[in-house]
C-alpha cells in the first residue's frame, strides 16, 4: 500500500500546466474579491486598468499660476527647438550662450513697459559693448524681441594701456556669445524702432501696430 506522501509526490510529478483535457468542462467562477488596478500604466501588460483622470482638477491645474519656473534643455536642443517653447508663453524670456551660466550680474533680466502708442523694454547685458557690431536687437512684427551679442567680461587676461593684466578672480559673465529672446505683449511695426545700450542697458521703444 502506497503511502500518502507517496502518492503526493506521483501525482506532483505527472502534473502538466500545459497538459488539458478536452474531455473537462470549464468552470466559470466569480472571483471572490475584485479590485480595479489604479497604479501606473504598463506599456507591455494590455490588461492593466487605465487610471482615472480628474478632468475637472486637470483643467484647474493647466489654468493655475505656478509662479517663476525654468525650463532646462538637453546641449543639443535646436533654435527651432526654443523657438516653439517660446511661442506659448507670453511673458517668458529664454537665454542661451554665456548668459546662462550665472555667474555676475544677471544677462538678459527684461522689463516691459507700455503706452497707448508704444512699447518700452529695457534688458540688462552688462559686459556687452555698446558697438553695434557687437550685438543686435531684432524685433518681429507679432513682438517678438531677439537680442544676440558677445559677453567681453569675465577673460582670464585683460589688456588695459598696453598693460597686461592675469586675472585672479573671474565672477563676471563669462566671455562668448550669448541670446535673449522674449516677447512683447502684442504686434508692433518692426521698422520704428528706437535702440539705446549703456551703462549695461539695452533700451527699445516700438510702436504698436
Amino acid at each position: 500500500m502506497a503511502s500518502p506522501m507517496r502518492s503526493q509526490k506521483v501525482k506532483s510529478e505527472n502534473y502538466d500546466p500545459t497538459r488539458m483535457n478536452s474531455q473537462q468542462p470549464v468552470l466559470d467562477v466569480a472571483p471572490l474579491n475584485c479590485v480595479p488596478y489604479i497604479g501606473p500604466n504598463n506599456p507591455d501588460d494590455m490588461f492593466s486598468s487605465p487610471p482615472k483622470v480628474k478632468t475637472e482638477a486637470v483643467r484647474t491645474e493647466a489654468g493655475q499660476n505656478i509662479g517663476p519656473a525654468m525650463i532646462f534643455l538637453p546641449s543639443h536642443s535646436t533654435r527651432e527647438e526654443l523657438d516653439n517653447i517660446m511661442a506659448g508663453s507670453k511673458t517668458g524670456v529664454a537665454l542661451t550662450g554665456a548668459a546662462t551660466t550665472g555667474k555676475g550680474p544677471a544677462v538678459g533680466a527684461v522689463d516691459i513697459g507700455e503706452l497707448e502708442d508704444s512699447y518700452y523694454f529695457r534688458v540688462t547685458l552688462p559686459g556687452v559693448s555698446s558697438d553695434k557690431r557687437h550685438y543686435s536687437c531684432d524685433i518681429e512684427p507679432d513682438g517678438k524681441v531677439l537680442i544676440k551679442g558677445i559677453s567681453t567680461t569675465g577673460e582670464k587676461i585683460v589688456c588695459r594701456n598696453f598693460q597686461i593684466f592675469h586675472m585672479l578672480t573671474q565672477n563676471l559673465c563669462p566671455p562668448g556669445e550669448f541670446t535673449v529672446s522674449f516677447n512683447l505683449p502684442g504686434p508692433v511695426n518692426h521698422l520704428d524702432v528706437t535702440t539705446h545700450l549703456a551703462d549695461g542697458i539695452l533700451e527699445a521703444v516700438v510702436k504698436k501696430r
